[in-house]
């Protein structure tokens, strides 16, 4: 057969004996069974097109060679065959199993572990990687979450040079940190965060000129008076580069003596901080601003809950004891609502989205799940936080300094034309995929049953925030400056800004200038790069609680929303925000032909449809805690076979043979195929 061009682009394996090629530019291309050569999933290949269906256009090709390897590290579970130590990959888009090198005696089969490939093997050799670590049991979801933290290389424990220049670092502000700072201490100044939370990054304060117009403090725990350049802290916190948040635990970005003791804005205590004190009009715009180094006292630790229940009027007796910010308090709200709705004005995105919230017992065990929805106080620190983030972008945009942008690109033509195709199976004609056009969309949608498919389908179709050191913008919120200035605990953008702004400040900008400029980039890079590495550890992880959940409730019914549609099956969310998988299998009636464009599968003859937003009973069929799986049935069917089971052929090692003293592996012969 005629070979028409070479490809480059990465294999996508399905784990069912076949995969795709996700080539550079154009379609993606199908690979059959034995035509992935070596390749394993994620690699980088080249492939040549060996058939194009002419009425389709759709493309079929063969891997000739590997490119580059993404599968350096491998985790999975040990196991014991002839005396010989191998891995079972935990993804069913690996290969079978890796012969594994190591010198301990003490491994047991059935042991969560990671191995580092130095051989992807061949015809006659397996795989071959050497142990680098282990994590326990496997049957264990605490395995599982130790396993995909040390995937994405996120670390509990902090290295002993840290450590010993935390216990250096005093607990209380010294008088010399003093000199040359702002003293706010007479100001009434709170924070507000989570019922949890112990890393208090921004406190807030407001008051009104004699003008009448708004006086909003935006004060933020001044790390890098602690966390100098260059210093073992800083490299930790640069490696780092974010928090970890998931269930009731969290991965700090530097050590608790820093994050929940000196840095963080705690009531009645005297804490560095740098402020972003604007001045704003009755329309919300800011008519002045001061960025200042300040020493600050917080008066209270507030909740998001308590100050909702006060902005509701629901508690005379919450109300008697914050009676002194109370006033304070209300001015917020207001000041808040006029902020939010000059955003939207602009062209600001109103996207509210759940997040399933885990409840965890004494023990760390899951033992509910909420969704967690944004309150009046939520809102209002958010709002507040976004324009000091504003503000301090374009001070240091018009002072001609680097910054750390937080950017947000517009979405792209492909990816507005397929939310356009979306939209229309429901009724809805999107004319513009602008910032007003899709408000309008979410606006249009508020209050149906498909309110949250529609949210998920406009989230889906934008950009990725990332951070960079050139102003792009941001299009979710509308903004032509932003970026992060307001959690330098927990983010290290922050912490780059808050250096900038001190040098600045300080007039120290001609000696330190220079080498902060040269670090935006790469720090811009690297966050990016941990911030996502953290996002995938924390919804990895998150899918295990979900699952240990909802293992103790199999067989009952829920109500559920479809969430996604493929043509496998329809992932369905249930109540507190768990989702799981429907299989076509489990679906009665059928054949049932699935429609990439409009995402749906609609049964041959037209007599039913399942598309995205619909509502439908479901009844958890099966949960594991390991995978983070969960399946779904329409109540009243038979449970389905485990799904993704291991082909025969991947569940025993090449066979052993010794010959001439050497052991070889010679590979099991395929069925209907000749000896190799």
């Amino acid at each position: 057969m005629k070979e028409l061009q070479e490809l480059i682009g990465i294999y996508q394996a399905t784990g069912r004996g076949f995969g795709f090629l996700i080539p550079e530019e154009g379609e993606d291309c199908f690979i059959p069974p034995r035509s992935q050569g070596s390749a394993w999933n994620g690699d980088q290949v080249a492939a040549v097109v060996t058939q194009e269906d002419a009425a389709t256009g759709r493309r079929t090709a063969r891997v000739t060679r590997v490119l580059e390897r993404a599968n350096q590290t491998v985790i999975g579970v040990l196991e014991k065959h002839d005396h010989t130590l191998w891995l079972r990959p935990d993804s069913q888009r690996l290969p079978g199993l890796i012969q594994v090198a190591t010198r301990r005696r003490d491994l047991r089969a059935g042991e969560r572990a990671a191995v580092s490939m130095t051989s992807f093997g061949g015809d006659r050799h397996p795989p071959v990687g050497t142990l680098r670590e282990t994590f326990g049991p496997a049957d264990r979801r605490e395995s599982a979450v130790a396993a995909i933290l040390y995937s994405h290389d996120i670390r509990r424990d902090f290295p002993p040079a840290v450590m010993d220049q935390t216990a250096a670092i005093p607990q209380l502000v010294q008088t010399a940190a003093l000199a040359g700072r702002l003293d706010l201490r007479d100001k009434t100044i709170f924070t507000i965060d989570g019922d949890t939370s112990k890393d208090f990054d921004d406190a807030v304060s407001l008051e009104r000129d004699s003008q009448g117009r708004w006086v909003l403090g935006v004060h933020i725990a001044d790390v890098s008076h602690y966390v100098r350049s260059g210093t073992p802290l800083d490299l930790e916190a640069y490696e780092r580069g974010t928090s970890v948040y998931f269930a009731d635990q969290v991965i700090p970005m530097l050590p608790e003596a820093l994050s929940n003791g000196i840095c963080s804005l705690n009531p009645g205590v005297d804490r560095l901080a740098l402020s972003c004190i604007l001045t704003l009009d009755r329309e919300g715009a800011v008519v002045d601003h001061q960025l200042a180094k300040t020493v600050i006292r917080s008066r209270e630790r507030m909740t998001y809950a308590n100050c909702n229940k006060l902005l509701a009027g629901e508690s005379p007796s919450l109300a008697a004891d914050y009676a002194h910010i109370l006033p304070i308090l209300r001015d917020m709200a207001e000041l808040a609502k006029v902020l939010e709705a000059r955003r939207r004005r602009r062209g600001g995105l109103d996207l509210e989205t759940q997040e399933s919230q885990v409840v965890c017992d004494e023990r760390g065990e899951p033992v509910a799940v909420v969704l967690r929805r944004q309150g009046e106080s939520e809102k209002l620190i958010e709002s507040f936080m976004l324009a000091a983030n504003e503000c301090v972008a374009q001070h240091l945009a018009a002072a001609g300094k680097p910054c750390v942008y937080r950017v947000h690109e517009k979405p792209s033509t492909e990816k507005t034309d397929a939310l356009r195709t979306l939209v229309a199976s429901l009724g809805y004609n999107l004319k513009t995929a602008d910032g007003p056009g899709l408000q309008k969309l979410l606006d249009w949608a508020k209050g149906r049953p498909e309110e949250g498919a529609v949210s998920l389908m406009v989230l889906r179709s934008l950009m990725k925030a990332r951070y960079d050191g050139e102003n792009l913008g941001h299009f979710g919120l509308a903004a032509p400056f932003y970026c992060h200035f307001t959690s330098p605990i927990r983010r290290y953008p922050d912490l780059m800004v808050h250096r900038i702004l001190t040098a600045l400040l300080d007039g120290k900008w001609d000696k330190e200038g220079r080498k902060l400029a040269a670090a935006v980039p790469r720090s811009a890079l690297q966050s990016s790069q941990r911030e996502l590495a953290a996002q995938q550890a924390e919804r990895e992880i998150e899918k295990r609680y979900l699952a240990e959940y909802m293992a103790h409730h199999i067989g009952e019914s829920f109500t559920g929303t479809i969430t996604g549609v493929t043509r496998f099956g329809l992932f369905v969310m249930v109540a507190g925000g768990v989702e799981g998988l429907l299989p076509v299998e489990a679906l009665s009636g059928g054949p049932w032909e699935y429609d990439e464009a409009r995402l749906t599968l609609r049964a041959d003859g037209g007599c039913g449809c399942y598309t995205l937003g619909m509502e439908l009973e479901v009844a958890c069929a099966a949960a594991d805690p390991v995978s983070g799986q969960v399946d779904f049935l329409l109540p009243g069917e038979s449970p389905l076979p485990a799904r993704n089971p291991r082909k025969e052929e991947k569940n025993q090692p090449p066979r052993r043979k010794e010959r001439k003293g050497r052991t070889m592996y010679v590979p099991k012969r395929r069925k209907g195929g000749r000896k190799r």
